[in-house]
Order: structure tokens, then C-alpha cells, then sequence
């Protein structure tokens, strides 16, 4: 008889189920270990080489990030698949049903910013900006606007079609867009949430803006974070 080789993961997902029927706790045995939010996230924009997720988040070692991999893969969020020649690199995408999983960074995203401890001034990566985009974009803000934008941050490239109070981003070359922002995501951050000035921004040389001028003032005005809620201190018993 051929005896087959086991070996008993520490990680698997069978250790980490809460055993409730309840949807948003199953939801938590498919994404709810550390990490594994954040690499979908980073395949929200199309298929990534395990390099590419390595750059987007350099404080997950390799060996977490491939148990994380495997996990997302079992539970039928991403799959991997090889890129034909000249390529031919194993790239890892989400699946159909992985990518209906947007609107929970986007509820997330809104609810988590009005927390008095967020800190914006931590490391984020471009993937994480463009979802803010399609987040806190505000339609009324957008009445009668309509454009195209393109933005280079990095390595990454993405185009932004605004048009009918809607914003549509996509992970494509910025070659047809009025005007291209090129910076790295705190900086686009800072322009359209901080609204620091692009031309203050510029004279720093933290960004670049090529184009329709005009275009890109406007843009980074149809986005409002909200307001934070109130902190309220435990109450203490006097002594």
C-alpha cells in the first residue's frame, strides 16, 4: 500500500472557524486572518505576481503571505494561473465572486476613517488610494463634471473616467486621459483629502501634473472624508 505524506498546517482554516452559521461569521473564516483583507485588496486592480504583493506589502514575510495565498485560493476568492510568453510568470487573480468582495473595503474604509485613532500619515499603497477614490467620491460634488484621469503612482498606472456623477477606475495606461497626476499615494492623498495645493505640491517636486490643469483642480475636489466620531473616555470612579 502507498502511503501518502501529510503534513498538518499550524494555518489551516479549519483551526480558525468560529463554528456560527451566521454569514458575517463565516465571512470572517475566509477573510478574517491577518493579512488576508490586504492581499485582496492589492488583487482588486487584476492579477499580481506574488512579487508584486511582496513590494505592496513589505511587512508580510513571504512564508505568511504564501499560507495566505493558499488559504484565499482553497476558499475560491483568487486563483493563480500562468501568463503566456514572453511572461510566463505565475500571476494570482481574484476570482468573480472574489471581486464582489469590494463593497466590504468600501464599508470598512468609511466607517474605520471616522475613528479618532486612524492615523493617514501611515504607509498605504496605490491599490489602497484608488479604492479610496471609488469610496469617497462624492457625486454631488461631481454635478456636470465629466473627464478623464490618469495617475502613475509607482510602478502602477490607472485611468479615472468621471462622467454622470460617477467615477469608474480601472488599472490601465493613462495614454487617452485630459491630464495625468503622477506621485506616490501620500502625496495624491494629501491633494485630494488634505487639499494641499498641486502647485505646492509640485514646487515640492513630490508631484507632477501633465495636462489639463483645470482638470485636475476640480478633480480633487469632488472628494470629503467624514467627520470623526466623538471619543468618549471611560468613566472613572474617583477614589
Amino acid at each position: 500500500m502507498k502511503l501518502e505524506k501529510i503534513t498538518k498546517n499550524p494555518d489551516t482554516r479549519q483551526r480558525r472557524r468560529y463554528e456560527d452559521a451566521c454569514a458575517a461569521a463565516h465571512a470572517m473564516d475566509l477573510l478574517g486572518e491577518r493579512w488576508a483583507l490586504l492581499v485582496v485588496r492589492e488583487l482588486m486592480w487584476g492579477p499580481r505576481r506574488f512579487s508584486d504583493l511582496r513590494s505592496a506589502l513589505p511587512g508580510l514575510s513571504a512564508n505568511v503571505l504564501t499560507q495566505r495565498l493558499e488559504g484565499l485560493e482553497a476558499a475560491g476568492v483568487l486563483l493563480r494561473r500562468k501568463l503566456p510568453p514572453p511572461a510566463a510568470s505565475q500571476v494570482y487573480e481574484l476570482t468573480e465572486w472574489g471581486y464582489e468582495s469590494e463593497p466590504i473595503f468600501q464599508a470598512l474604509g468609511r466607517w474605520a476613517v471616522r475613528s479618532p485613532a486612524h492615523d493617514p500619515a501611515m504607509p498605504f499603497s496605490a491599490s489602497s488610494l484608488m479604492l479610496s477614490l471609488r469610496t469617497m467620491f462624492d457625486p454631488e460634488k461631481a454635478d456636470g463634471f465629466a473627464a478623464r484621469l490618469g495617475f502613475v503612482v509607482g510602478d502602477q498606472s490607472f485611468l479615472a473616467d468621471v462622467a454622470d456623477g460617477r467615477i469608474e477606475i480601472a488599472a490601465e495606461t493613462p495614454d487617452t486621459a485630459d491630464v495625468v497626476l503622477a506621485a506616490e499615494p501620500p502625496v495624491i492623498a494629501g491633494a485630494v483629502y488634505g487639499k494641499v495645493p498641486l502647485a505646492a505640491l509640485e514646487a515640492d517636486g513630490a508631484l507632477t501634473v501633465t495636462g489639463d490643469r483645470a482638470v485636475a483642480e476640480r478633480f480633487v475636489a469632488l472628494f470629503a472624508l467624514p467627520s470623526k466620531a466623538e471619543a468618549r473616555l471611560a468613566a472613572t470612579t474617583p477614589e
